[in-house]
């Protein structure tokens, strides 16, 4: 006999609509751990905004580069250097003889003198020269004290200097400011250099002086020799091609060559079969 299947009535519990299930906490951001300065620059950087009004001010390329008439280069070079009272005395008492120029802002500029190089010359004869023309001063040279380079803008060119500097025993002389372009004219000690230069390199070129100094007075012979070898009177290779340079340095530029473009030749028609 078939089994009687007999219907339950629902439970009020099934007929209940689930309740959705809460929406999952956000997990917590993990805290930055420390940064190597590097880092941290390289953070701020990208959260920096860029000025792009000062980068498009003054210029209509897209680039934000003004395109204004290219300079001229021009190459100079000088000699000069530092001229001392005498060897005799304890480096205290010792000076030098500085130059001063007044710049366009009224200022006095305390420099050691020099010049350009001229045909013939080597540069130490310049050095000797410019040092009497600039201050009053004979002397001879006792040692080189390297050279130093600089840029400048000037009368529309750019300029890159080079000036070799000597070190000199004064051999007489009277300090005199008749040079046009010099203003004063003085004997500074030479403890008082690093503060009275102007410029960052003459002040490094002076305080190396110290040593030199020191090693020529301490050893009369060696001074006698680099007395001696610094004596030229043919110049070398470099020297004459930098007298060239210097003449040709208030030269006119070379007339800026026209670019056209080439026309190509028309074809004729082709005449192969």
């Amino acid at each position: 006999m078939p089994e009687k299947v007999v219907a339950r009535a629902p439970k009020p519990s099934d007929l209940a609509v689930p309740k959705p299930a809460p929406p999952a906490a956000p997990s917590p951001r993990p805290k930055p751990g420390p940064t190597t300065p590097g880092q941290d620059k390289n953070r701020r950087r990208r959260a920096k905004r860029p000025d792009s009004e000062s980068a498009k001010a003054g210029s209509d390329q897209p680039n934000g580069k003004s395109r204004g008439p290219k300079l001229r280069t021009v190459r100079e070079t000088s000699a000069g250097g530092l001229v001392i009272s005498t060897f005799g005395k304890p480096y205290p008492e010792l000076s030098a003889a500085l130059i001063g120029r007044v710049d366009r802002r009224g200022r006095m500029m305390w420099s050691l003198p020099k010049g350009h190089i001229e045909t013939g010359e080597t540069a130490e004869q310049t050095a000797i020269r410019e040092i009497a023309e600039e201050t009053g001063i004979t002397g001879s040279v006792v040692a080189p004290l390297g050279k130093i380079d600089y840029w400048f803008v000037s009368d529309g060119r750019r300029i890159h200097k080079t000036v070799h500097h000597y070190l000199l025993r004064s051999l007489g002389g009277e300090l005199s400011d008749a040079d046009y372009e010099v203003a004063e004219v003085a004997w500074v000690p030479l403890t008082e250099l690093p503060r009275r230069l102007t410029y960052s390199d003459e002040r490094r070129l002076a305080r190396m002086a110290e040593g030199v100094i020191a090693d020529l007075t301490a050893d009369p012979l060696r001074l006698a020799r680099s007395e001696a070898e610094s004596i030229r009177t043919e110049p070398n290779a470099y020297e004459r091609a930098a007298a060239a340079r210097n003449q040709r340095r208030n030269d006119p530029p070379p007339p800026a060559r026209s670019r056209r473009r080439r026309r190509r030749g028309r074809r004729g028609p082709s005449t192969d079969g």
